[in-house]
């Protein structure tokens, strides 16, 4: 299928698998309209923001299917998946969509509980006596 683009996006624990084709620019995650899904409206807005810089808001239906992590990791993912899935569509777009950090997998993960401590690096009260 020549008019179906995919893309993986990832943040902290979430991995979005990210669908774009053509359409009226319908966007659904979890088979769930995305406004129903993300009730913030800054998340609506982090998501569409690579469609809004390439201007194919009402080109493609967007579908996805997300898993892990929170609501903000999970938009972040999304947006990823969608930035990757436009290279697919139009490799021209690579420059517009790099110089925003559209493409770029963001590291930052939760840092592991160490023992001794109470979390990361909370540590116990301490007491001289």
């Amino acid at each position: 299928m020549a008019d179906r683009y995919c893309g993986t996006g990832r943040r902290k624990k979430s991995v979005a698998r990210v669908a774009l084709v053509p359409g009226t620019g319908v966007i659904k995650v979890n088979d769930r309209e995305v406004s129903e899904y993300f009730g913030l409206e800054s998340l609506l807005i982090q998501i569409k923001q690579p469609l809004v810089l390439t201007n194919n808001e009402s080109k493609f239906d967007v579908q996805v299917k997300v898993a892990g992590g929170g609501l903000s990791g999970q938009a972040g993912a999304i947006r990823h998946g969608i930035s990757r899935a436009l290279l697919e569509v139009d490799n021209e777009l690579r420059g517009d969509l790099k110089k925003e950090g559209f493409l770029t997998r963001d590291p930052r993960m939760k840092e592991r509980k160490k023992c001794g401590l109470k979390k990361a690096r909370k540590a116990p009260q301490f007491s001289k006596r």
